[in-house]
């Protein structure tokens, strides 16, 4: 139940992090707030794991980093649509397909086919994201494009999180990837024009809670909250997310959400439930399988070595 807990907070901090970067990005850029936010929590999470860090091999650290470069060039497009966006919930609906996109990612590159289930939620997602977008008639808005192409990218990152997990602590490789997506951001910015900033103690405030509300302290407990609860439970409850994000876009910066796009994102929700409930199921009736076949080998081992004697 805490795990759950840890979860379901999480959610909540991740869509105030939506409405701060917003406000943020009104008066510093994007590239900067990214480099610098990811690089300060970072640092906030370095107590809780430095022991573990340090008997790390370079072998394992330079993969954590490598994976570190896909997110921090994920969140790098993220950010950039969302400093051109006048719709964080369709933004937050779009960004959650990376979980269908995840399945195709991976049969791109490392040639593991998609389940069933990846099959049936597909055209589920597909109508979705059409509800979302074709408000105008047969035409993507930029900012829609570009949560698309971050939403591929934060696919690509968790392919290959996926493949590195068994190898780092989870709050290890946290803090990794938070650090590389900090120098990703911080490089970028160090190459652009000059930038100007407008400070203000709004400015401070709300850069404060993106970057240790929402980034460190909601990586955090998502880790101790997916560490608690089996896999699907947390993707299930991680699904809130964009759901938290339309309410706070709407209550806190006064976006208005039409019919059309509404019904879009229930339908990417639904394909989201619909791929995690049947790929339980299906992995499920595979290790059911795998069970019956181990305990007809014993019966059969036993028959062979009963006519022996």
């Amino acid at each position: 139940m805490r795990g759950v807990l840890y979860l379901f907070i999480a959610t909540l901090l991740a869509a105030v992090g939506w409405v701060a970067s917003k406000i943020v990005v009104q008066s510093m850029p994007g590239e900067l707030f990214i480099g610098s936010r990811f690089l300060l929590a970072s640092l906030v999470l370095l107590p809780f794991c430095y022991k573990s860090l340090l008997k790390l091999s370079m072998k394992q650290v330079l993969s954590a980093c490598g994976v570190g470069v896909f997110l921090g060039l994920a969140l790098q497009v993220w950010i950039y649509a969302v400093s051109i966006s006048d719709s964080l919930s369709e933004g937050a609906f779009i960004m959650s397909l990376a979980m269908i996109i995840a399945p195709l990612t991976a049969w791109l590159l490392f040639q593991v086919k998609p389940n069933r289930a990846f099959w049936i939620a597909l055209p589920v997602s597909i109508t979705g994201m059409m509800l979302l977008s074709l408000t105008n008639g047969w035409r993507m808005e930029a900012s829609q494009l570009l949560f698309l192409l971050a939403s591929a990218l934060l696919s690509v990152h968790f392919v290959m999180n996926k493949r590195i997990s068994g190898n780092l602590k989870p709050l290890v490789s946290i803090c990794l990837q938070l650090f590389v997506v900090g120098l990703v951001g911080l490089m970028y910015a160090a190459f652009t024009q000059p930038h100007t900033i407008g400070f203000s103690s709004n400015l401070i405030i709300w850069f404060a809670i993106s970057t240790l509300i929402a980034t460190s302290v909601r990586y955090l407990l998502q880790t101790m909250g997916q560490y608690k609860v089996s896999m699907e439970t947390a993707a299930l409850l991680m699904i809130l997310e964009p759901v938290w994000t339309m309410f706070l876009s709407v209550y806190m910066l006064g976006e208005t959400i039409e019919p059309q796009k509404l019904i879009g994102g229930l339908f990417i929700l639904s394909s989201l439930f619909v791929y995690i409930k049947l790929s339980r199921r299906e992995a499920k009736a595979v290790q059911a399988k795998a069970e019956q076949a181990g305990t007809e080998m014993q019966v059969k081992a036993k028959k062979v070595l009963g006519s022996r004697f």
